[in-house]
């Protein structure tokens, strides 16, 4: 039964966090905001959402092992696996944007504080503001120093390109209302249920966490990339990636410490935040050498598989 309603929890959740977007979107477009601003913020927030969810509800619930197990599984996953497919996949992937000068550094600064903040083993209120703070000077950053349209508000067309001309605002704010409360139960659910299997399968909920639940929340950034990639829109595959991870760390990770400090003996799991950190330089990298290639979508899958051999050996 808990794996029943853990998958249908996670759907819930998913789904819910696209509503979200679509009605946050609408709602935007109706006020005026541009096609970029919306891109740069409402879609950031958007596609994090789950994992915010997933990571504030665990923590609340004094489940610090799957509030950050997520976190750091969902970043593994968005470069090791998501990037390394849409390089594989993707028939020429040449991006038009400089990630490396605009972006891929910002993906590296949140990693880096994240591992100096757990070193006393314990993510505090200021520091949850702090990466908060951090998240706030990238979108800034975007809409000051980035006048170029980001692709991934293309998304946004694509979604609200069937508005109907008739707009109802109380509608349309019900509906997020809806999507919100999805989003909350649906998370609460799948926390419940993850701690329920991991407790009948004998392992810690960190593994739970680092896998089946960062595999469901990553969902949306897997689906957004490889489709983006199959269509040869590779600076929104690359892009959602690296907003995803910054996002992931900042909002959801930092969110969660702010409403309550995140308690947990982090150097038990210096393993997995080694591959994280890894992962982040392998994407710093292949964007400074503009290294698009097949050969570096391989080495990512690589470090997945070291990943996951490890993991196995520590399931219990």
């Amino acid at each position: 039964m808990d794996y029943l309603i853990f998958f249908i929890s996670l759907a819930a959740l998913v789904y819910s966090a696209e509503v979200i977007i679509t009605q946050s979107g609408k709602i935007a477009k109706h006020f005026g905001m541009s096609d970029y601003l919306i891109g740069a913020t409402l879609i950031a927030l958007g596609t994090s959402l789950p994992e915010m969810a997933a990571t504030i509800s665990a923590n609340l619930n004094n489940r610090p092992e799957l509030a950050v197990s997520n976190i750091i599984g969902s970043n593994i996953l968005n470069i090791a696996l998501v990037l390394g497919l849409v390089l594989i996949l993707a028939k020429k992937v040449k991006p038009h944007r400089d990630f490396f000068a605009k972006d891929s550094s910002w993906a590296l600064f949140p990693v880096l504080i994240f591992v100096a903040i757990t070193l006393d083993n314990e993510i505090s209120k200021i520091s949850g503001a702090a990466l908060l703070a951090l998240m706030v000077g990238y979108m800034l950053f975007l809409i000051r120093y980035d006048k170029e349209a980001l692709e991934i508000s293309e998304v946004v067309d694509d979604v609200l390109e069937d508005t109907p001309k008739e707009f109802s605002l109380p509608k349309n704010i019900l509906i997020l209302i809806l999507g919100f409360i999805g989003v909350v139960y649906g998370a609460d659910f799948m926390v419940d249920s993850a701690s329920n299997i991991a407790r009948d399968l004998g392992v810690k909920e960190w593994v739970i966490g680092i896998v089946l639940v960062s595999l469901g929340t990553s969902m949306p950034e897997l689906i957004v990339s490889i489709v983006a990639a199959l269509k040869n829109r590779a600076d929104m595959a690359i892009g959602n990636i690296i907003g995803s991870n910054m996002a992931n760390i900042t909002i959801a990770l930092g969110s969660a410490a702010l409403l309550k400090p995140i308690e947990l003996d982090f150097k038990e799991y210096n393993f997995d935040i080694a591959v994280m950190v890894i992962a982040t330089f392998m994407l710093v990298f292949i964007t400074a050498n503009k290294m698009y290639t097949k050969a570096a979508g391989i080495s990512l899958l690589v470090l997945l598989t070291i990943f996951l051999e490890h993991l196995g050996k520590n399931i219990h």
